[in-house]
């Protein structure tokens, strides 16, 4: 097993470039879902998840995505649902393989293609602010929203009343009562 501090280091990178390249966690962090430390728990999460590793001789998936499994819940609440945890712990165990076998050049290049992957990820943001010389506000300062129709226009009518209560249940209640 390889026992360097710079090769443990590079484990802990590959650690880190799989889980920050993570759609799910990325979405919990950058939503809040960890609360204002979400940042800070998501940098843990890669250091618990690597002492784990390290901890636990001949792990198998199913316990790699439980442990995975209950830091995200723990951690931001999150229920990871959508098949990707398989994945990860896929890419971690990979990962783990080489490190153990000494393979750190295919370790890097790994390390490598993961983080070139995260910096293409899409980011979304809100949409940019009118300039004021545009007048979409209305007299009261509200603004106006622009809504353009691209199917047939459908007018919406009012649901009928209901019918009027029966004698008695006036407030909804109906008293029962026992004959003697």
């Amino acid at each position: 097993m390889a026992a360097s501090g710079a090769s443990r280091e590079l484990f802990t990178e590959g650690v880190s470039a799989v889980l920050h390249s993570w759609p799910v966690l990325q979405i919990a962090v950058d939503n809040g879902f960890g609360g204002v430390y979400g940042h800070q728990k998501a940098d843990w999460m890669v250091d618990v998840v690597q002492q784990f590793f390290h901890d636990n001789a001949d792990l198998q998936r199913c316990e790699v995505e439980d442990f995975i499994s209950e830091l995200m819940d723990q951690e931001f609440d999150t229920v990871v649902d959508d098949g990707s945890l398989p994945q990860v712990c896929d890419s971690l165990m990979q990962m783990f393989g080489q490190w153990q076998q000494g393979a750190l050049q295919q370790l890097q290049h790994t390390i490598t293609t993961l983080t070139q992957k995260k910096s293409q990820r899409a980011k979304v943001s809100a949409p940019p602010t009118q300039s004021d010389d545009e007048d979409d506000e209305d007299d009261d300062g509200t603004q106006m929203m622009e809504c353009e129709s691209s199917g047939p226009s459908v007018s919406r009518t009012d649901p009928p009343p209901p019918p009027p209560p029966p004698q008695g249940e006036e407030d909804g209640w109906t008293v029962v009562r026992k004959k003697k």
